[in-house]
């Protein structure tokens, strides 16, 4: 919970430690400062995540650990009367453009690709934002964390399209699409981003610019 007061040019940042309230990370109910347990949906109260950090780049490492695997081992296996394929994301991406399908490939390579190692540079840069200064700003930076937790939940895209075919294209010994082991290193990889994502108190964003304020006027 973040306050601003203007006085002409300048913009002073309140936060709810000094206005003496603690909200609720489930339910953003705001409580006096002290208060241990919300009173609405039972959660505990932390002003701010002393461990938030750790569990961020815990979980961060492992998703870049299980995304390596996800790109080297095939994500499809394609077996019909007298041919068996695997193909990789990035293969299969290549194929449909060789296809003519640009705009599949393109999303294929977007959704899989840019938008993984993005939230992967995106929450290094807010996990070490937080300790050390930075030019972005508070405003832009709480941004970025809201659009990678949004942006979260549709990072399941290829594991569900990969379900669906495997569960359709099941013709006996004719034709028949299997996932690969990728599939499984991709869905992990997924799976601990969105938790180094969650894992984040974002409120130490608004610390930083706390914390220089001062060192300004001490100046």
């Amino acid at each position: 919970m973040v306050c601003m007061e203007r006085a002409g040019t300048s913009e002073k940042i309140v936060t709810a430690r000094e206005m003496g309230v603690v909200a609720c990370t489930r339910c953003s109910r705001a409580w006096p400062l002290g208060r241990t347990v919300c009173g609405r949906c039972g959660n505990t109260l932390v002003s701010r995540d002393t461990d938030s950090l750790q569990r961020v780049w815990a979980y961060w490492l492992m998703g870049v650990i299980c995304y390596v695997p996800a790109n080297a081992y095939p994500m499809l296996r394609t077996q019909t009367l007298f041919v068996k394929e695997e193909s990789t994301i990035i293969g299969g991406a290549v194929e449909l453009a060789e296809y003519g399908s640009w705009g599949i490939a393109f999303i294929i390579l977007f959704a899989s690709v840019v938008i993984p190692l993005a939230k992967f540079w995106a929450i290094a840069f807010l996990a070490i934002s937080v300790k050390t200064r930075t030019a972005a700003s508070s405003h832009s930076r709480q941004l970025m964390y809201e659009i990678v937790e949004y942006i979260g939940r549709w990072s399941m895209i290829d594991i569900f399209v990969v379900a669906i075919l495997s569960s359709l294209v099941q013709l006996r010994t004719l034709a028949s699409i299997t996932p690969g082991t990728a599939s499984f290193f991709f869905a992990l990889s997924v799976i601990f981003t969105m938790l180094s994502a969650q894992a984040f108190d974002s409120r130490m964003i608004w610390d930083v610019r706390t914390r220089d304020e001062d060192a300004k006027k001490d100046e």
